[in-house]
């Protein structure tokens, strides 16, 4: 029997998120780190001593990542939790952005570094005692297909490679980075029949519990 994209997301127990290009839309910022013993002076006194030459002598600094990420995305892992269902990232690069956001969102799953990304989610699946029908994945780049090609639910941003969108059972109407992680959640939510559920608990003023009292600490 052929399944559907919603017969799919009903069987979801976990939702797992790249991030580069999925959370965010792709864009590494790379920026001078704070160096209090350096001084703009400093700078512009070095660049003056090397004028017209290639480069312009400008020596190596220390570099910080920075990342945009939706607070649009930041409800849907609320949401998805009021849902019943647990949310995590697996990225290739090492991030301190990213060790923030999922402390931010109280991710239960958070895997950086992983080249090869079925090695995290077999982990998580042998950690949660899932199957594989069970777990939803959001991707954008060829990295993400072999988890995509085995996961239950295999989800692509709007923004994803054409081999990923191809490999899909759903693609997001937004793109990475511009709510697509909230367009992945909402189906879900929505092929169970717990949107609204959720959508009412998240905003209800007199549940002691809602994300939406946790102000700064896991929903936007």
């Amino acid at each position: 029997m052929t399944l559907t994209a919603q017969d799919r997301a009903r069987r979801i127990k976990i939702i797992l998120f790249d991030v580069d290009g999925v959370l965010t839309d792709g864009t590494i910022w790379l920026v001078p780190a704070p160096n209090p013993a350096s001084s703009s002076a400093d700078t512009q006194s070095h660049l003056s001593k090397h004028e017209g030459q290639v480069g312009f002598g400008v020596h190596s600094a220390t570099m910080m990542e920075a990342k945009g990420y939706s607070a649009h995305d930041g409800t849907a892992i609320s949401l998805a939790r009021l849902g019943g269902m647990k949310c995590g990232v697996i990225t290739k690069r090492v991030s301190e952005t990213v060790a923030t956001r999922a402390r931010d969102l109280k991710l239960e799953f958070v895997y950086m570094g992983q080249a090869f990304k079925m090695q995290a989610v077999r982990e998580i699946m042998a950690k949660e005692g899932v199957t594989l029908e069970e777990i939803a994945y959001v991707g954008d780049d060829v990295i993400d297909l072999p988890v995509m090609r085995e996961c239950g639910f295999a989800v692509a941003v709007a923004n994803a490679r054409q081999q990923v969108k191809a490999a899909a059972h759903y693609i997001t109407p937004n793109a990475g980075g511009y709510g697509a992680g909230r367009d992945a959640v909402e189906f879900i939510l929505e092929a169970k029949g717990l949107l609204q559920k959720t959508i009412d608990e998240y905003i209800d003023e007199r549940n002691p519990i809602s994300p939406a009292m946790d102000i700064g600490k896991g929903s936007d």
